[in-house]
């Protein structure tokens, strides 16, 4: 008998000691580490950001339809082009990589400046709209390609704040060449 109120009490002992380490874990957070509440709130004013960028980019679409031939695409292409870079930096302001956040911003400038240049270069003829054209091109590429090259660079300055390490003379053979990270 004695025997067998050990195991019981034993088995009840397991029981409660599972009981209580259920009920003192911590509460699971989300992905960002935030309280639900904060990552509604921000999940809230993003939604609201968005609508008003959509709200401004239907004004000023509206204005566009007074005009007339190419002034009124010249206007859209403004219109679509705003828009789309006011969303980009919104995704900027949230992302997690800001360098390829502002990458994404500097394309979303170079692209709508080219759709405008675009419909400009439509104004003109012949040899003068064939330049015009090509001027576009190399002007959103310039552009592209500069944002390549700053997103690059401050990729370089984040990498070692990230816990890059560097190999140590004595791990390398003396003839091999140096690596940099």
């Amino acid at each position: 008998m004695i025997k067998l109120t050990g195991i019981a009490i034993a088995v009840a002992f397991a029981f409660a000691t599972a009981a209580q380490a259920q009920t003192t874990q911590t509460p699971k957070r989300d992905t960002a580490d935030k309280p639900r509440t904060e990552q509604t709130s921000e999940r809230k004013m993003k939604d609201q950001e968005e609508e008003r960028i959509e709200q401004q980019a239907k004004a000023d679409k509206e204005k566009c339809n007074s005009l007339k031939d190419n002034a009124k695409d010249i206007c859209m292409a403004e219109a679509k082009g705003k828009e789309k870079v006011a969303k980009a930096e919104l995704d900027a302001k949230n992302a997690k990589d800001p360098a390829k956040s502002q990458k994404k911003v500097q394309d979303a400038k170079a692209e709508a400046a080219y759709e405008v240049a675009k419909e400009k270069c439509d104004d003109q003829k012949g040899e003068a709209k064939d330049a015009c054209m090509k001027q576009a091109r190399v002007d959103r590429d310039r552009a592209k390609g500069k944002a390549e090259k700053t997103a690059e660079a401050q990729d370089k300055r984040d990498r070692p704040a990230a816990g890059a390490t560097r190999e140590k003379p004595a791990d390398r053979p003396a003839d091999a060449p140096k690596r940099t990270p």
